[in-house]
């Protein structure tokens, strides 16, 4: 090769690498702008902003009993168990691979053929059955698949109904499933997962509930439509299928009477009046609400579990947005939502005995909330602020023989303040301690 075309050859060959290295060092500017300018966005956005452009489908963070579903499903079915939409489907479905897990909906017409046959593919990771509690004797049928198959596939049922509460349930099965119960996002899960401090994860809660598609998506106007259709779907699907209820409008509007009356003790016979039905079957309905997740009941303690059954109960929602009233009652509900999220979840994966209820005497004198451990008040929890809160929570606190007794007013406390047994902290951040 001559000398000239050596010439050309190195010239080419330089030319190449400059335009080599001059694109690349433009593909660097440009992803350094890019990831100035992300920032620059990023300052100019609040969190809930932030929680929308980041989690568009409502559902995508990890829930908090993703690791306990996941190791429990290793030796036993998993019944995971919850209100509607509280993303029960969405944690399943992505606990392993996309491709190595078989979800099947038994109100899929397709899907209920394939578990009516037992044809899905035995070499999947996991096999989800949704709404399968639907399906008569249903319990029986899925003892004989862990019995013959055991857990290879793993085994997962997925229902927005109690499972225990199910007339088709058939035989039990007892020693061969955990029961898992998934609640509504908190202050320590969104903290947790989306990096906001914790006393803006309790206002976002108090303005649009905890279910994850409106919280995530942070405004008070698509919580509301969310709300109504979700209500809708409960009340003329999931309720159907449970009970025969011929007066539908009648629920609805025990649901809104509810509603109003958040934090007081409930008289049956009251609410009968207002709905012109008889006691027995307002007592019903709120039975059937408390089977679909829509309420929970909340009983005040007696040494004499007898005694409590008979007293008068308060009914909380599981959707904080649902209530209404003014903002105190409001409050009430989020605390209750909180503890018992905690309560349950030390049942379902320590196997605690600890239940919630509250306390009141013949005087009148009330403590909002006790947590008991063993048949023992633990722990007492006041939200409201009055004259006689302190007062309250000390007497019931020798009474009952309580470690702990701490009053949660909404306001934040910048300072904890401590007469006597009963501790005065800030709300967002001691729910935030819990789960």
């Amino acid at each position: 090769m001559g000398g000239g075309s050596l010439r050309l050859v190195f010239h080419v060959a330089y030319c190449k690498i400059d335009r080599t290295i001059l694109q690349s060092a433009t593909r660097l500017f440009s992803l350094l702008s890019l990831i100035q300018a992300c920032y620059n966005f990023s300052k100019c956005l609040s969190h809930a902003e932030l929680r929308s452009f980041f989690y568009p489908a409502g559902l995508a963070m990890k829930r908090y009993m993703t690791d306990q579903v996941r190791q429990d499903l290793a030796g036993k079915v998993v019944l995971l168990t919850g209100p509607r939409q509280v993303g029960k489907t969405w944690l399943s479905r992505n606990l392993f691979d996309e491709k190595e897990t078989v979800y099947l909906n038994y109100d899929n017409e397709t899907h209920r053929r394939v578990i009516l046959d037992q044809s899905w593919s035995r070499d999947a990771d996991l096999v989800i059955f949704d709404e399968i509690h639907k399906r008569k004797n249903w319990k029986r049928w899925l003892k004989g698949v862990f019995d013959v198959e055991g857990v290879r596939p793993r085994l997962m049922v997925t229902g927005s109904a109690r499972m225990d509460v199910w007339r088709k349930g058939g035989d039990s099965l007892a020693g061969r499933h955990f029961l898992c119960r998934l609640h509504p996002i908190s202050i320590s899960e969104a903290v947790k997962e989306t990096g906001i401090p914790p006393r803006e994860a309790l206002d976002r809660l108090m303005d649009v509930g905890g279910f994850p598609e409106p919280f995530l998506k942070g405004t008070k106007g698509y919580a509301q439509r969310w709300r109504r259709s979700h209500l809708e779907r409960i009340l003329k699907e999931d309720l159907l299928d449970l009970e025969r209820v011929s007066d539908l409008k009648s629920v609805e509007v025990l649901v809104q009477l509810l509603s109003e009356r958040v934090g007081a003790p409930v008289s049956f016979s009251s609410l009968a009046r207002d709905l012109e039905v008889s006691p027995h079957t307002v007592k019903r309905w709120i039975g059937i609400l408390e089977s679909l997740y829509v309420v929970f009941v909340i009983r005040p303690w007696t040494a004499k579990l007898s005694k409590s059954i008979l007293k008068e109960p308060k009914i909380y929602f599981y959707d904080t947005g649902r209530v209404r009233g003014d903002e105190s009652s409001r409050w009430e509900n989020l605390v209750a939502c909180h503890l018992l999220k905690w309560v349950h979840y030390r049942q379902d994966v320590s196997g605690e005995n600890t239940d919630l209820f509250y306390l009141r005497d013949k005087e009148k004198r009330e403590v909002d909330f006790a947590i008991v451990h063993e048949r023992k008040p633990e722990i007492l929890v006041e939200v409201k602020t009055s004259e006689s809160t302190m007062t309250h929570l000390k007497y019931f606190a020798a009474k009952t023989g309580a470690k702990k007794a701490f009053h949660l007013p909404l306001a934040p406390v910048t300072e904890p303040r401590q007469l006597g047994i009963v501790k005065t902290v800030d709300a967002a951040k001691w729910l935030g301690g819990l789960i």
